[in-house]
């Protein structure tokens, strides 16, 4: 698409969702002035209903944490106990008959309390960080039960006093109730800034936003002080409430019941733990009336919730109105997409060098991961506006390489200079914003956000105002203008309301691609980029990076060999960890050594090889009329598919046809809404996973999915494990290593410490392990040199004289010449169905049915 762009100062989802959390708003406001007549209505006093307004502020806090950062506080309730400590002492000791003073006094001192607790226990993240939020909780209690000079131990610290105005009940809620609406307002501001967006961003992805530039640490430290500050304030409030403040806050279960609201009430909702705590009010004061055990009970229906309605009472509302909402149903998310020519990058996306030399240099670095040497003594240099390819045999180290000059690991030995500055050893984050910016081999998204929200956190990461917590994010003109213009050029224009974990392969790797570029670097590495990416896309991306690197030098990893010889202006080939040839093209291309470990015969040699067929006449699968939806989303279309015994079919599409769809709803992992699904005379539509795989089907996932931390002969024991049925021809070890004798080397080794090649071969051993009679391949040989996918491809050819395979894959010659017949998709319907033979010898025929 070229030209001008469209306006978007606002994507309709973005747009919908300030409605939504607006309405969320005042609909708070109203039901703070609702809340003490509704809970009069219903027998329960004044003072309830402000614990009720405390009690949803203190969780409020908790869900910044848990919600919107992804953290998880065990321990939270330490800081509602430090608040009211904090007010009862200060106005007894020190300011007598005042409130407001020692209310102020209470928050900063929450405030400063958590900044050094958060700066110590924000060191550790996962369990670690919950375990540290439940230490330090534990701990306090024990100090505030025996420090019994300052928190009166168990007796606590009564006599909190009121001013005249606000000593009764009635006067009291509204002033809590007005406090409770300023935080309300403050925290919807504060969802929609670019912090809060960025939180957000760190729940999905933290790995991510480190690369874009944000620094991760900081935010999150800014999250758990505002979270431990408002919690704090509810605590002070408290303490006026019940004029006493003593121990029972700080104790583990008074934390765990404010996890609980936040988890009953729904905590990606904006109020949802606030409705939860509501909800917690009400089930105690009326459960113990009858019985003193009524937290058993609570307990028991937080468990419930946790099983059944993981959103909380937010998602149960959501359901039950369900049918009162017209949902319209769309199409595969990239249906929508508008892609075309896309031009020069855009000059507000390139940034100015500053010297004459190379941009990027590696002198001597070296990385080792115990007695694994990755890297050994790499130096190349990428010079300016050039397109510099980094080759090399699965294992060679390069992704390694890769890891070093972007900062995710730290070089052992070595410099790594940008435009002169010594950068190796910064934080991903200090390395991106000095202008490095980098895909990844596997795509590396925000999978729960928009295609337009990927894109805007990557623009927004470079805007003065990214550390704002009060500015509307949406709003920021200049964002919005860059996110624009880097959808439109990046060919993803009219997906941008799919969730990035919607999109097809070959879609997330363009959105990968495009959230490095946003990054606005001096240099661009881009990881296997062409990776997942049907023929024409593959083409159209690889015109666009030749494009690019006519203003931005590009480093690229890349295994399409025919692809890089054409593109890069300068070629280094990596073996074994070390530099094996570094010079032009001709000089990789023609270099023996080159062509032993990396080349091999080259994909034309093997696509040309006659292949016999096994397939026999009886069918083996049947599949009629079928159905598959992804949320609203329709992805198959009533598709017909047959596979004989013993025979190959290859399953082609553009990006987002269906083809791994069809394949994850054969193997149950997206079962199907209607339709008829038959292996081997049994129907097996709508059956879980575990019983498919039974059934003798054997899946090879895209990206692979080993168990990391165990060895070769682990990950196919867990193969074979339930799969000893009968149910097709029995695959033990010996028989695997037939057809993948090179395991037998790396029988015993982490199947993570494996190269790319061996850990395909890996997947598609344990895929084979028990008893299978179908095997599905979704993408095996994506990201494996030539060398490894020849020596693979020569595997599957000889597999096909033992059982039926579905192969996926976008080396359109690989795929045909494998096959005995091809289905091509088009919108998750059949678009066209016959022999292979007949789109390897007919090119017209294949550029009418592959759009070609």
């Amino acid at each position: 698409m070229s030209g001008t762009a469209e306006a978007l100062p606002l994507a309709p989802p973005q747009r919908g969702g300030i409605v939504r959390e607006s309405r969320q708003l005042w609909a708070a406001l109203a039901a703070l002035v609702v809340l003490p007549f509704a809970l009069d209505g219903i027998g329960l006093t004044m003072i309830t209903a402000t614990d009720v307004v405390i009690f949803a502020l203190a969780v409020l806090g908790l869900n910044i944490l848990v919600g919107w950062t992804g953290l998880v506080s065990f321990g939270h309730g330490a800081w509602f106990g430090i608040g009211a400590y904090a007010v009862a002492i200060l106005q007894t000791r020190l300011m007598p008959h005042d409130m407001a003073l020692p209310l102020f006094g209470a928050v900063a001192i929450t405030a400063g309390c958590s900044l050094v607790a958060g700066a110590l226990i924000l060191r550790r993240r996962g369990v670690y960080f919950s375990l540290l939020t439940l230490a330090l909780t534990a701990m306090l209690y024990a100090i505030a039960f025996r420090w019994t000079d300052l928190t009166g131990g168990e007796n606590g610290i009564g006599g909190v006093q009121r001013w005249a105005i606000l000593d009764t009940p009635a006067a009291l809620y509204t002033a809590t109730a007005c406090i409770a609406a300023l935080v309300l307002f403050g925290l919807w501001r504060f969802r929609r800034s670019p912090m809060g967006t960025v939180l957000v961003a760190i729940r999905e992805n933290e790995q991510r936003a480190g690369f874009l530039g944000y620094p991760t640490n900081r935010y999150k430290l800014a999250a758990f002080v505002l979270s431990a500050t408002i919690t704090g304030l509810a605590g002070a409030l408290s303490a006026y409430n019940h004029r006493f403040a003593s121990a029972d806050p700080i104790s583990i279960a008074f934390s765990g019941e404010l996890l609980a609201m936040v988890v009953i009430g729904g905590m990606r909702s904006f109020l949802g733990p606030a409705i939860g705590a509501l909800f917690f009010i009400l089930f105690r004061e009326f459960l113990s009336i009858y019985t003193g055990d009524w937290l058993l009970y609570f307990g028991l229906l937080f468990v419930a919730f946790i099983v059944l309605s993981p959103d909380g009472l937010v998602g149960i509302g959501t359901r039950l109105l369900k049918p009162f909402r017209k949902v319209p149903t769309e199409g595969a998310a990239m249906a929508a997409r508008r892609a075309g020519a896309s031009g020069r990058v855009p000059p507000r996306f390139i940034a100015e060098g500053k010297g004459n030399g190379p941009v990027l240099v590696a002198d001597g670095i070296a990385k080792s991961f115990g007695a694994v040497a990755a890297v050994r003594g790499v130096s190349f240099a990428v010079a300016d506006r050039t397109l510099h390819a980094l080759i090399g045999p699965n294992g060679a180290g390069k992704t390694s390489a890769f890891n070093l000059l972007s900062g995710l690991y730290r070089p052992d030995a070595g410099r790594i200079t940008l435009d002169g500055r010594d950068v190796g050893g910064l934080e991903p984050y200090a390395i991106t914003r000095a202008g490095i910016g980098r895909s990844f081999q596997i795509t590396n998204l925000f999978p729960g956000l928009s295609v337009q929200e990927n894109v805007r956190l990557a623009v927004q990461a470079r805007h003065p105002a990214h550390f704002s917590p009060w500015r509307d994010a949406l709003r920021i003109r200049e964002v919005a203008d860059d996110t624009e213009e880097l959808l439109r050029w990046t060919g993803l224009a009219g997906i941008e309301r799919a969730e990035a974990g919607s999109l097809s392969y070959g879609g997330q790797r363009l959105l990968d691609m495009g959230l490095a570029l946003a990054t606005r670097p001096r240099v661009l590495l881009l990881d296997e980029p062409l990776a997942g990416l049907a023929a024409a896309e593959r083409e159209r991306v690889g015109d666009l990076i030749k494009a690019l690197s006519a203003d931005i030098p590009v480093l690229l990893v890349e295994h399409d060999i025919d692809r890089v010889f054409r593109l890069a202006d300068r070629v280094t080939v990596m073996a074994d960890g070390a530099v094996l040839v570094d010079g032009t093209v001709a000089d990789a291309r023609d270099d023996e050594k080159v062509q032993a470990v990396y080349l091999g015969s080259g994909t034309a040699a093997i696509a040309a090889k006659p292949r016999a067929s096994a397939a026999a006449k009886d069918d083996l699968l049947v599949m009629e009329g079928v159905n598959t939806f992804y949320g609203k989303s329709h992805i198959l279309n009533g598709v017909n598919l047959t596979v004989r015994r013993g025979e190959v079919v290859a399953l082609l599409g553009r990006n987002g046809a269906g083809k791994s769809t069809l394949l994850k709803t054969l193997i149950g992992i997206a079962p199907p809404a209607s339709g008829r699904i038959v292996l081997g005379g049994k129907e097996i539509a709508g059956l879980s996973p575990d019983r498919i795989s039974r059934a003798g089907i054997g899946y090879v996932p895209q990206g692979r999915a080993l168990f990391a931390g165990m060895s070769v002969a682990e990950n196919l024991g867990l193969g074979r494990l339930k799969r000893l049925t009968g149910a097709g021809i029995h695959w033990d070890e010996e028989r695997v290593l037939e057809f993948f004798p090179r395991l037998k080397q790396r029988w015993n080794v982490d199947a993570a410490r494996l190269s790319g090649g061996e850990q395909q071969m890996v997947a598609v051993a344990r895929a084979l392990s028990g008893d299978t009679r179908l095997l599905l391949l979704d993408e095996p040989f994506e990201g494996l040199s030539p060398a490894v996918t020849e020596e693979l491809f020569e595997a599957f050819d000889r597999l096909r004289r033992e059982l039926s395979i579905i192969i996926v894959d976008h080396h359109l010659d690989l795929a045909l010449a494998l096959s005995d017949r091809t289905v091509a998709l088009e919108r998750g319907a059949v678009q066209w169905s016959g022999e292979s033979r007949s789109l390897r010898e007919d090119q017209d025929l294949r550029r009418k049915v592959l759009w070609l």
